[in-house]
């Protein structure tokens, strides 16, 4: 009992965005905030969404120790995961899902390669920052898990978000 560390996952999307000038007048002035941009990453073989802050910077503990190599074919028998931009804003009724957008990852453990666009993987970032809904390429199970997850996340946050993000998800 003394040794064991609680191993669940942290369920926290990060809500509040700080002026990147606060406080300074220096380095930074006008730098953009990354801080209402939260990646997502479902399994699409176990349907399980987790929230990964380390994917911010490929560093989430699924990329870490795999070399990604520009064409699927390399990694072929790899496993399948999605990468998903969560932006929230805020309007007068509170938070909400303002842009969803969803990059495909491949990765083959046992010889420590995957495949991912980078180029894609940050054009898809800014693009959920712009509060874009871009989850068409995903499979159905996918889907429905990032609803349930969303949903169960935040109810609130949900029931705020756009009509579109309800029906780009809806299977």
């Amino acid at each position: 009992m003394g040794n064991e560390q609680n191993k669940q996952p942290k369920m926290g999307f990060t809500i509040i965005k700080n002026d990147p000038t606060d406080g300074h007048k220096g380095f930074g002035i006008g730098s953009l905030s990354l801080e209402n941009v939260t990646p997502v990453i479902i399994d699409v073989e176990e349907e399980v969404a987790t929230i990964e802050i380390g994917a911010m910077h490929a560093r989430s503990p699924i990329e870490r120790g795999i070399k990604f190599l520009p064409t699927r074919e390399e990694s072929a028998n790899g496993k399948k995961y999605w990468l998903i931009w969560v932006t929230i804003e805020y309007k007068e009724e509170g938070p909400y899902y303002a842009g969803v957008t969803a990059c495909e990852m491949v990765i083959d453990r046992s010889i420590r390669r995957g495949y991912k666009n980078f180029v894609e993987h940050m054009n898809k970032m800014d693009r959920s920052m712009k509060g874009r809904i871009i989850v068409d390429e995903m499979d159905e199970p996918s889907k429905r898990v990032l609803a349930e997850f969303l949903e169960g996340h935040n109810k609130e946050l949900w029931d705020r978000s756009s009509a579109e993000l309800h029906e780009a998800l809806t299977v």
